[in-house]
């Protein structure tokens, strides 16, 4: 490598530049969407273009582009006026551009008009899209089939406390002229932006998990630009509607569009009270239905009453003649009844009287078999009653017997036979030396005769034999 032939990087930047004005200098009308979009101090415009795969989600190509502040008034003017759309991310525009390139800054391209026509072309598609698409799920009409309750009065409302719309709405449901009670839930949610499709899919799944508190979903903005009813053309945000359990009404607040989420919901109103005009009306189209038909009711039930007074007396009037008739045979029933009753009465009477004959020879007969038992049950109860004694006295004699011997065993004499004696003290036996004392005068009998001892020495030893 030759190093006299060496540039300088800004150098190669002017070779770059020059190239580019050289090889394209001419305006392109470039297709892109728009990924980011801010404005400076200075009113000037910076954005970011993209364009994505086929599957709308990774990118294939991306590049830094600029509005001057001069031309950016009138393209943003120009274009929201036609398009009813605000510039801003996931916009795809058709923009004429310019390449430039800044030895500091890089590649980026001039933009010096936006044809809106592309715009509202893409919007149409894009919106087209997400309804073919929720055609072919299948999902489309779901939330129109569900029933509304007869009386819609408990109402999750999914907006921004700060909306105008909201404020409308709850004054317009709650100070209606019928006096009707609402109990209204706001689930707070951000209307328009970017926070959108997040925000209300958020506020949908809180409410569903709330869902038997509630008979309907009101979805309202109200007020704000026309370039905002775009946030609402959104697939996922329609989906969750088309999903809902309960029944869903928009009040988005525009008079000549109406975006896919109104077309999915159960009911579409053009603002907000006209949304708490349609809940009123529910309840005030119940209270009329129910008032005629009690009304047809009374009316019937007067009908009925009447018709059936009538055949009453007619049927009062058939029954006099039948009602005689049906006495008169009854009576004669009767006397037959009677007269039956007599003659059974008068043969019973005199079955009865061979009766007394028979139940006292069939006394007799019992008693005497009874006094025969008795007799010879007495007999063997005395036979066993002397067998029993006789062994209990022969018992008894026995115990008397060993008793005896017992006795006579243990007779002092005889006691006293078998070479024992009995020591007395004043007449009385002594059990215990303790009771002697020294010069008492002790009396020992034995089975001769008795000796009569005076004490010398007392003492508790024990002398063995």
């Amino acid at each position: 490598m030759n190093t006299s032939e060496k540039i300088t990087l800004t150098e190669l930047q002017f070779i770059i530049r020059d190239s580019l004005y050289i090889a394209l200098p001419e305006m392109y009308w470039v297709a892109a969407e728009i990924s980011e979009i801010r404005e400076n101090f200075s009113g000037h415009c910076y954005l970011e273009l993209i364009e994505k795969q086929h599957d709308e989600k990774n990118i294939k190509a991306r590049i830094k582009a600029i509005i001057w502040s001069s031309r950016y008034r009138f393209l943003k003017s120009y274009f929201e006026n036609i398009t009813g759309e605000t510039l801003k991310e996931g916009l795809k525009i058709l923009a004429k551009v310019k390449i430039e390139y800044h030895e500091l800054y890089g590649l980026s391209l001039i933009i010096s008009d936006i044809d809106p026509a592309f715009t509202i072309g893409e919007m149409a598609a894009k919106r087209q899209m997400i309804i073919a698409r929720l055609e072919q799920e299948g999902v489309f009409s779901m939330n129109k089939e569900l029933i509304l309750p007869a009386v819609p009065r408990r109402v999750a409302v999914v907006s921004s406390s700060n909306a105008a719309g909201y404020s409308d709405f709850m004054k317009q449901l709650h100070e209606n002229s019928y006096g009707y009670k609402y109990y209204t839930a706001l689930f707070e949610t951000v209307m328009q932006g970017t926070e959108t499709e997040e925000s209300v899919i958020n506020s949908l799944n809180r409410i569903a998990d709330n869902i038997e508190y509630f008979d309907v979903v009101v979805l309202i903005r109200g007020g704000g630009a026309q370039t905002d009813l775009s946030w609402f053309d959104n697939y996922r945000i329609a989906y969750h509607v088309t999903q809902f359990p309960i029944p869903l009404i928009t009040g988005i607040g525009h008079e000549r569009d109406m975006t896919v989420t109104d077309m999915v919901a159960f009911q579409s109103c053009k603002t907000p009270t006209a949304v708490a005009d349609f809940l009123i009306g529910c309840v005030a189209d119940t209270e009329t239905h129910l008032t005629e038909l009690s009304r047809n009711i009374t009316e019937l039930s007067r009908v009925i009453i009447e018709r059936n007074r009538n055949r009453l007396e007619l049927s009062r009037l058939r029954l006099i003649p039948v009602s005689r008739i049906m006495i008169s045979e009854a009576k004669e029933n009767l006397s037959g009844k009677i007269v039956e009753i007599i003659n059974t009465g008068k043969d019973f009477i005199i079955r009865a009287g061979f009766t007394p004959l028979n139940q006292k020879s069939r006394l007799t007969s019992l008693v005497r078999t009874y006094s025969l038992d008795k007799d010879t049950m007495l007999k063997r109860t005395i036979h066993d009653l002397k067998l029993f004694a006789g062994k209990a006295i022969e018992k008894n004699n026995n115990n008397l017997n060993r008793m005896e011997s017992s006795v006579i065993m243990l007779d002092p004499a005889n006691v006293l036979k078998r070479g024992y004696t009995v020591t007395m003290k004043n007449g009385k036996i002594l059990k215990s030396c303790e009771s002697i004392e020294t010069d008492d005068a002790i009396d020992t009998r034995f089975s001769d005769g008795h000796v009569i001892s005076r004490v010398e020495m007392t003492g508790k030893e024990t002398t063995k034999l």
